[in-house]
């Protein structure tokens, strides 16, 4: 699937610095962004039902995966500075040191990120069970109607047929829904750690000597070779969680104790 560059800008200008960081959209129509979750792909049938020989379905990617694209034109954090990636021992320049970053895999590593992609799991499940059922009965309208061929009537032919166009554009309906809703929560996750995520690079790079930090997973940043040396990723996902860890969900209420039985007193002679 093509993708464009532009997406949903998750950090904006502060001070002498330009943050840019975006989240890819695929090339599809409104609505259409990479789907998130671990789970199993599900099937989307195209607009147009038709029965035996039209049995074309899209794939919908149903994965909670987070992505951000470029930061900005090269990947700029800094005044006058094109950041990459790459932490510990960096590449010395005139100006300072180089680094590398690989952002999409920094914000999905973090502790936050791992937390949030769960919880966008548990929220959109249901809705993605229904979405499945829901293309298992268009394919099984599909099969009775290619079962139907030279069997069954017309009037049963336009009735299967009717039935499956109308079930087609309720499916098509729910996934534009779900994949929008889907997109916009997963902008909100990928707003809310990059902006976070943005400051701790900079401070980091700042302490450290880093002028220049590309962002490996950048599609407008090639970069055809970088030292493991000059990779920051892991050193910033260990100083993100570190900044903001996240807080453990409230442990369950400890039983009470079960009191000992009583020593029975022995009984004198």
């Amino acid at each position: 699937m093509g993708r464009e560059a532009a997406g949903f800008l998750i950090a904006g200008t502060k001070g002498p610095r330009l943050y840019f960081l975006v989240c890819d959209a695929p090339a599809e129509s409104a609505g259409g962004a990479e789907k998130v979750s671990s789970q199993a792909d599900l099937a989307q049938v195209s607009p147009g039902f038709a029965g035996a020989g039209h049995n074309k379905e899209k794939k919908v990617n149903s994965r909670f995966t987070f992505y951000t694209a470029a930061l900005a034109a090269a990947g700029l954090f800094s005044t006058g500075a094109a950041w990459a990636q790459s932490p510990a021992a960096a590449v010395s320049t005139a100006a300072g040191k180089v680094g590398v970053i690989n952002i999409r895999q920094a914000i999905v590593t973090t502790a936050e990120g791992k937390q949030a992609s769960a919880e966008l799991q548990s929220q959109f499940a249901s809705r993605q069970t229904e979405i499945e059922n829901m293309s298992k009965q268009v394919n099984d309208l599909r099969q009775r109607l290619a079962a139907c061929e030279g069997k069954c009537s017309q009037e049963e032919i336009a009735r299967l047929t009717t039935q499956g166009q109308r079930l087609t554009q309720q499916l098509d309906r729910k996934q534009n829904e779900y994949q929008e809703d889907v997109n916009a929560a997963q902008g909100e996750v990928v707003d809310r750690i990059g902006r976070k995520m943005v400051d701790v690079l900079d401070r980091y790079s700042r302490e450290n000597g880093y002028s220049v930090v590309l962002d490996s997973s950048a599609q407008n940043t090639p970069i055809l070779y970088a030292s493991n040396q000059i990779d920051l990723t892991q050193d910033i996902i260990r100083l993100y969680d570190q900044a903001y860890p996240v807080k453990a969900g409230a442990a369950p209420a400890a039983k009470p104790a079960t009191p000992k039985p009583a020593t029975p007193t022995p009984t004198k002679p």
